[in-house]
């Protein structure tokens, strides 16, 4: 490992517009330190620091500057062996502990109160699968709502939510296995069976063409009704647009009032959020809004945000609106006898192979759609004589083919009618 004082570690100042701050790794300085991995254990749970810079000693009060500034106090501190733990009254700058009884997740930055300073978050990709979990036994349920907790504040890249329409408990990960191993946890740590339903891939919708929106929202109640028109367009975001929506006020000379702009970004917002192809969200969409009319009674924002949502639907209906699937990065090692057979099974799931390189074992690198990726350990083990191994990573999204997007909307329109019926 280098030496801290030799290594530059920046942060954000969160007083000051998160202006770059260099932290240093000096013991006199106000504390920083990073809390990067919990361990559940008999005595509860173990907070892993590194001490960035200053020095913090059992009994002092430190602040969670990435969860609202909490305080907590620091009890006892230890530092871990690989057998076992030595207790200490302090630490400083370059040193790795850990604390019991102090909460908080992975990533978390926290100071000792003197500095507002976050430091640099870890990168978390995208979650690219979900399961519909639900514990078997209606009497484990305390303990599948705490090894869910534990497991989201523990691990980034794990999420969960509630899906809205299903009511389902939905869990995201990074694969089949990230998943497979977090329900095999819950049932030998928190003895709670886990029922889990299909795999679910997070597909996304886009457009593939500009579509103009003309949309007025016109509705007459007693007293005071609702008005509002909006014009406007909507277009494909460039392929290497960072964000995956972008909102343009192009609106002059106050044909809607300033005070209604934020209320069709509102709209358009919502509208993204569930696209009308297979009911995943659309990315990859500039929303703009350049013109439109208001009434000086009848106007509000509810109804400028109801304008925008309702012309953005029709807008996206014109707009060639498509299916993206989440293409996966995968290396296989397998022995040099068995490329042939690795190579097939790569074709069958509609991959393309970028690289290829063989000696005592082949390596092969390819891009592959992960809704195809299901079951291919198993495959891959059974045409290896379990010598194979692959690591898998999200690449990018790309379009379904035609055929396989209609079978998609279809599929979704019979779900969404037989929701209907009940």
């Amino acid at each position: 490992m280098p030496n801290p004082t030799e290594v530059v570690n920046e942060a954000h100042d969160q007083s000051n517009n998160e202006e770059k701050v260099t932290v240093l790794s000096d013991s006199t300085k106000p504390f920083v330190g990073l809390a990067f991995k919990l361990q559940q254990d008999k005595y509860g749970q173990l907070t892993y620091f590194r001490v960035y810079q200053g020095k913090v000693t059992a009994g002092d009060t430190i602040y969670n500057i990435s969860n609202e500034s909490r305080k907590v106090r620091v009890p006892r501190m230890f530092r871990m062996h690989s057998e076992d733990r030595e207790e200490i009254e302090s630490a400083e700058a370059g040193d790795i502990v850990a604390f019991y009884g102090v909460e908080a997740s992975s990533g978390e930055t926290f100071t000792d109160g003197k500095v507002n300073w976050t430091l640099t978050s870890m990168h978390v990709p995208a979650a690219v699968i979900s399961l519909a979990v639900a514990p078997k036994d209606r009497a484990t349920e305390t303990n599948f709502s705490k090894a869910l907790n534990r497991f989201t504040k523990e691990d980034p890249t794990f999420r969960v939510h509630q899906d809205e329409e299903s009511q389902q408990t939905i869990i995201s990960g990074m694969g089949e296995l990230h998943l497979e191993i977090y329900m095999e946890r819950m049932a030998r740590e928190y003895n709670c069976q886990v029922i889990a339903g299909k795999p679910q891939v997070a597909y996304r919708e886009s457009i593939t063409k500009r579509a103009e929106i003309n949309y007025t929202h016109k509705k007459q109640t007693g007293g005071s009704g609702q008005y509002a028109k909006v014009l406007g367009y909507i277009e494909p975001l460039p392929a290497d647009a960072v964000e995956s929506y972008e909102f343009v006020d192009d609106v002059t000379g106050g044909s809607i009032p300033r005070e209604y702009i934020s209320s069709c970004d509102k709209g358009f917002k919502e509208g993204v959020k569930k696209g009308t192809q297979i009911g995943f969200p659309i990315v990859g969409i500039r929303c703009a809004v350049n013109d439109g009319a208001s009434h000086a009674v009848d106007s509000s924002e509810m109804a400028f945000k109801t304008a925008a949502l309702m012309g953005f639907r029709e807008a996206y209906a014109a707009a060639s609106p498509t299916i993206l699937e989440p293409i996966m990065k995968v290396e296989i090692d397998a022995p040099t006898e068995f490329q042939g057979s690795v190579v097939g099974q790569v074709n069958q799931r509609r991959g393309v192979i970028l690289e290829t390189v063989a000696g005592d074992s082949v390596n092969v690198t390819c891009e592959v759609p992960l809704n195809a990726m299901f079951g291919y350990s198993t495959d891959l083990r059974s045409a290896t004589q379990g010598k194979g191994t692959f690591t898998m990573e999200f690449a990018r999204y790309a379009i379904v083919p035609k055929q396989e997007q209609e079978e998609m909307k279809k599929a979704y329109r019979e779900k969404v009618a037989a929701e209907a019926k009940k």
